[in-house]
């Protein structure tokens, strides 16, 4: 039995979502995003609420069954409200702008780093914080990844690029 895959998710009325064969749609005030269904779950849309439910009791379709439920739950969040993650800058030089779209940051090697967002992503830059921001939970937390990527903070003074709020031991 999953807990997380029988719970109903909620919609608001700002929200349509709809199954177009076998892809699920979710249309918002902040965008629209599509999910391919895989084979053996069913997503059930009524007015207010959509459900997901397994067809077999197999291990693959349980492993499927609450994770869909989560990410169907996520897009709902995401065409809402939005994604953000926030990418702190530490060091001396380290610093992070905008030119345009595109995020520049010079991190110490010899070069400026030029990062080009995805569709549906933004960036914003103040006092060496980059916001990362879209209706995707996915794209959000790969571009934070890469972004972080570039120069991970370094264990003896603590610098580098972290998510906000990470913790770096020394």
């Amino acid at each position: 039995m999953s807990r997380i895959g029988n719970a109903p998710i909620t919609i608001n009325k700002d929200i349509s979502a709809s199954l177009d064969g076998s892809t699920f749609v979710v249309k918002g005030p902040k965008g629209e995003l599509r999910l391919a269904v895989p084979k053996g779950i069913t997503v059930a849309v009524t007015a207010d609420t959509v459900t997901v439910a397994r067809k077999h009791n197999d291990k693959p379709s349980r492993a499927v069954h609450g994770a869909l439920r989560a990410i169907i739950s996520n897009m709902v969040a995401g065409v809402t409200k939005g994604w953000s993650r926030v990418l702190e800058l530490s060091g001396v030089g380290y610093r992070a702008s905008m030119s345009g779209a595109n995020l520049v940051l010079s991190v110490g090697f010899s070069h400026s780093v030029t990062i080009t967002p995805t569709s549906g992503i933004t960036f914003t830059v103040s006092e060496n914080k980059i916001t990362i921001t879209g209706i995707d939970k996915q794209q959000v937390g790969q571009m934070a990844a890469n972004i972080r990527r570039l120069k991970k903070p370094e264990p003896y003074k603590g610098k580098g690029i972290k998510y906000e709020g990470e913790h770096i031991r020394k």
